[in-house]
């Protein structure tokens, strides 16, 4: 109140500001009442039209008026509440209401309040502000208290809003009433104890909750200045008759603990002032007593004060024409009539630079620029309160330059000197998720190992991030790394394994090769066309051979002949078959009906069938390796269970391998079809019973081979395949040779033509 009498007297003093004007005051109380708030604001508009040359204000409203015109503006008030009844009053007439403590965001809508402005930042800002500073500390899990009034209404809301679409939660909100009772405050007390949010925060004035002020606790308010002469001039009031003194004389004697003994305080003889005191001199010192009337070092709402009158002074400076060059000579214009409405324009558009350096000016909104300091109320030498400055917020900056704070110099609750930690879970550490709990707000959560191929690399990870195609997790599931890389090595146990039994087959296919060749001129093997047994033992070696190509990593041509390896070869192996099958059969069917049979299948005939069976295998693998040949590929599908990319051959052509195994089994069909119909000849050693137990084999082998091919995933399928090869190789090998070798080497007495003709007797 006496910052802006003090304004008032320095414009009126100030011979470039409205020269030839003076400005006065009224003050009246409202109580912090709506009812008793509209009473004044009604007394004092009515009480303007009387009064000369004046400017009014009070401890929550004031007014500013010429000496020929009605009020022209009143400063007030301070809560939010009051203030919203009184610009609701005074919009239609527009009237400036000038707010320097009434922060509330619902008065920034201009179709209820268009004639309120205001020199304190709206609550929106101090939200943002709030919501910046909590998150910036880490806590995303606090409570929040407040009063019954707009203020901690709105303010609540929208913290709570805006914290929470940052990821923070409220554990709690407690309004407390205007005059809680001692059930009410115990039961508060109750919830603040058992709550597991360790931080509070708080919308109301500093008088209502002063006794939860303690050391630690961290709050906005308005940039502080040292007003020059403000201090000489409070220190210099004295009590006085006057009318507007009134608040000042109450102060005096609360103050002094005296009673004034003037003419006009009969007023004040009633209650707390009937006790008996003694009479105040007048002449008492203000110097001599401590109170924060007299500390003025750095003053905050009053500066909001003092810019608010100033702002109404620009303004009726500007309205006057105070600066033109006129009949005035350097004096302001007198108007004969005052219009509120056109003053109310001028005061919109005020922009001025003052003494602090600081750009006064209202928005499209009636705000002012967003500037708050942050203060911790830290305890001195004397175990007092002070307010320290650790930081500033600038809501007009730059997102990332709005908050500026300087940690170290922040004491929190018992002198600590590190940030408190507030929170329901504790964050997630890397290589896991936050898994939100069922029924309770968010930050309360528990954490859960990503899955195999997501990583979180950050602290708090709501979600783990998919790792890209062919690169996976690892261990700790903090970073994506390069799929390790799967397919039947030769170093593997089963790739080794496998390479055995094909080495074993070739050399066992190369011994029976030499025995043969050394006994070439023997019956057993010069029986059925020797040179057919040498074709289909060089077949054997190749099926043995070709399933090395299935092992290594997959290559461009490794793919492109592994299939055609294994086709063509085993084609040869079963035409060699055939046709010593039909060989056997019409040995014995000429033996009875002369020997046109053998004329008309001779050596060039077995030679001419097994071309004409296998050229079709040939040509099939050739137009299926030009035209759609395989080639390597990197399978992500099976990441997700063993975390391992598999390097295999892809077939862009599926029905090749088919149409392949198909002719196969179309020859081993034929085969064992003949085979089966000689099964009985009268021969001592019959070719064609072999013949067929090495086709119930091969049969047994490829039929069981197709459902556990389809069935195994990655190398297996490859070794299902290759053990398939070797299977059935070892197959026609023992059944064929191994019982010629078995009398070539261990029964000679037996190799000889009557003992291939049954015609030999033991």
């Amino acid at each position: 109140m006496m910052t802006m009498v003090f304004a008032v007297e320095e414009i009126n003093h100030n011979s470039s500001l409205l020269p030839g004007v003076k400005l006065g005051y009224h003050i009246m109380d409202c109580c912090d009442h709506i009812p008793t708030g509209l009473q004044a604001l009604f007394s004092l508009l009515s009480h303007s039209k009387t009064v000369d040359s004046k400017v009014k204000k009070s401890t929550k409203e004031s007014s500013t008026c010429l000496y020929y015109s009605p009020v022209p503006a009143v400063i007030g008030l301070a809560p939010s509440s009051p203030t919203r009844a009184v610009a609701h009053a005074l919009g239609p007439f527009n009237i400036p209401l000038v707010s320097y403590f009434a922060t509330c965001t619902c008065l920034t809508d201009k179709h209820l309040y268009p004639s309120f402005l205001r020199t304190v930042p709206s609550d929106l800002f101090q939200v943002r502000g709030l919501v910046k500073l909590v998150t910036f500390l880490g806590w995303f899990w606090v409570g929040t208290i407040g009063t019954t009034d707009d203020y901690s209404l709105y303010g609540i809301q929208a913290f709570s809003n805006q914290f929470g679409r940052q990821g923070g939660c409220v554990a709690f909100h407690l309004s407390i009433p205007a005059s809680p009772t001692m059930a009410e405050i115990q039961e508060m007390a109750d919830k603040l104890e058992s709550s597991t949010a360790r931080v509070v925060v708080v919308f109301a004035t500093e008088g209502q909750l002063l006794n939860l002020f303690l050391e630690g606790t961290l709050g906005f308010t308005f940039p502080g200045v040292s007003i020059p002469g403000l201090k000489e001039f409070l220190l210099n009031v004295r009590p006085s008759p006057k009318p507007g003194m009134e608040f000042f004389n109450m102060f005096w004697e609360e103050h002094f603990g005296c009673k004034l003994d003037l003419s006009n305080m009969s007023a004040y003889k009633d209650g707390e002032y009937a006790f008996e005191k003694p009479v105040c001199t007048g002449s008492e010192d203000l110097r001599n007593t401590d109170s924060s009337y007299s500390d003025v070092s750095q003053v905050r709402i009053s500066y909001n004060v003092y810019k608010a009158v100033y702002a109404i002074a620009h303004a009726l400076h500007t309205f006057l024409n105070c600066d033109s060059a006129g009949p005035s000579r350097g004096l302001c214009e007198k108007h004969s009539s005052f219009s509120n409405g056109q003053f109310l324009r001028h005061l919109k558009m005020v922009n001025f630079t003052n003494q602090f350096d600081e750009k006064v000016y209202f928005d499209s909104n009636g705000e002012p620029v967003p500037l708050y300091d942050i203060i911790n109320w830290q305890k001195d030498s004397k175990d007092e309160i002070r307010f320290i400055k650790v930081g500033t917020y600038d809501g007009s900056a730059p997102q990332r330059e709005q908050l500026q704070i300087i940690k170290n110099t922040i004491v929190w609750t018992k002198g600590l000197l590190q940030v408190p930690v507030s929170q329901c879970s504790a964050p997630c550490p890397p290589g896991s998720r936050q898994a939100t709990r069922q029924g309770e707000p968010k930050c309360c959560f528990d954490c859960l190992p990503c899955a195999d191929g997501e990583i979180s690399n950050k602290t708090g990870s709501t979600e783990c991030t998919k790792c890209p195609e062919y690169f996976w997790s690892d261990k700790d599931k903090v970073k994506c790394v390069a799929g390790e890389e799967e397919f039947l090595s030769f170093y593997d146990t089963m790739g080794i394994i496998l390479v055995a039994l094909t080495l074993l087959g070739f050399i066992l296919t190369s011994i029976i090769t030499i025995i043969f060749h050394s006994f070439r001129n023997t019956p057993i093997v010069k029986a059925n066309n020797s040179e057919i047994s040498f074709l289909l033992l060089l077949s054997l070696k190749l099926c043995f051979l070709c399933a090395l190509v299935f092992i290594g990593q997959p290559s461009w041509w490794t793919c492109r002949l592994r299939q055609a390896a294994f086709g063509i070869s085993f084609v040869l192996c079963l035409s060699c078959l055939l046709v010593k099958t039909i060989v056997v059969l019409l040995a014995f069917r000429t033996s009875v009906s002369g020997s046109r049979g053998w004329k008309l299948f001779g050596t060039s005939q077995q030679r001419i069938l097994i071309i004409c069976t296998t050229a079709p295998q040939i040509c099939l693998c050739s137009g299926w390796v030009l035209g759609a040949p395989p080639f390597p590929f990197r399978n992500p599908n099976y990441q997700a269970l063993t975390g391992k990319i598999v390097v295999e051959c892809k077939e862009p052509w599926p029905p090749g391998f088919y149409l392949l195994l198909g002719y196969i089994g179309l020859l081993a069909f034929v085969c064992l079809l003949l085979a089966f119909f000689g099964r009985k000849l009268p021969d001592t050693f019959n070719e064609a019973k072999f013949i067929t137990f090495s086709m119930l084999i091969f049969w047994a082998v490829w039929i069981s081979f197709i459902p556990a091919y389809v069935s195994s995933p990655a190398k297996f399928s490859v070794a299902v395949e290759i053990f398939a090869i070797l299977a059935s190789s070892f197959g026609l090998l023992l059944c064929i040779f191994v019982p010629k070798c078995y009398i070539i080497l261990l029964h000679p007495e037996r190799n000889i033509k009557k003992g291939m003709t049954g015609k030999y007797q033991r």
